[in-house]
């Protein structure tokens, strides 16, 4: 196993961390582990925009939307 050192740790994360560690009935030291376990075996590819929100909205089964007759498209302005 590697041993890896944390230099200029701000307090508050340091509380942060202590706390998260307490909730999960963990030391500090496995919580941090953990973290970076989860944080490199993430998922790194981004995901788009369309496919986020089509992902939030499928459980609800979607929406149907009443689109509006198009009408015919007005004059362009005249700058002259």
């Amino acid at each position: 196993m590697a041993n890896i050192t944390i230099r200029n740790l701000d307090e508050d994360v340091k509380k942060r961390l202590r706390l998260r560690a307490a909730e999960h009935g963990r030391s500090m030291e496995e919580e941090v582990r953990i973290i970076l376990r989860e944080s490199v075996n993430a998922d790194t590819e981004p995901q788009d925009l369309a496919r986020f929100i089509r992902n939030c909205f499928a459980p609800t089964g979607g929406v149907d939307l009443e689109l509006p007759q198009r009408g015919s498209m007005r004059e362009p302005p005249d700058f002259s």
